[in-house]
């Protein structure tokens, strides 16, 4: 087989694209890093929905989960997130969070932030029927000066929710 015909079949595969996905958002968001950000508060991001890659990849479920959401970052450790999403079971998921991270760091001249979101979630069709519930949620976020990444990792809960990693791109508009 030839490196071409290597390089499309690779792409087949769902655990190379979101590990290609995850390393390219990784790398834009440290070159574009490169100069210091200044502070200022609040900073509005907005991201085009999740890519989730599930732990069972046998199920059939929607990884390229299409949407549009914000985030309304209040300080380094206080972040309002709201949105909508194209769900893993194929349903329309409204959602909304509060993010609170503790943990930072400096890579490359990007932040990095470590925290929990609780957040309030629907549509998800095998809890509660799709109506509304609360869920607490591990996030990393990654952001330069305009881009960046939230990655989190959603636990399997058996009939209920399906485990996966989510990454969600993000640009600063404000």
């Amino acid at each position: 087989m030839n490196r071409i015909a290597a390089v499309r079949n690779g792409w087949r595969y769902p655990r190379l694209r979101a590990l290609a996905l995850l390393c390219a958002a990784a790398c834009a968001t440290a070159a574009e890093a490169g100069a210091p950000q200044q502070e200022s508060w609040p900073q509005v991001w907005l991201n085009p929905g999740i890519y989730s890659h599930h732990f069972d990849s046998g199920k059939g479920l929607r990884n390229n989960n299409i949407g549009f959401g914000g985030e309304v970052m209040l300080s380094n450790n206080h972040v309002l997130m709201a949105g909508s999403f194209i769900n893993s079971n194929r349903a329309r998921t409204h959602f909304a969070g509060y993010e609170w991270r503790p943990l930072h760091w400096q890579f490359y001249g990007a932040d990095i932030g470590a925290g929990v979101v609780l957040g309030a979630f629907d549509g998800y069709p095998n809890y509660r029927n799709g109506a509304w519930f609360a869920a607490p949620l591990p996030m990393l976020s990654i952001e330069g000066r305009r881009l960046g990444a939230n990655l989190s990792v959603i636990p399997t809960v058996k009939n209920r929710f399906d485990g996966a990693l989510a990454v969600q791109v993000k640009l600063r508009v404000w």
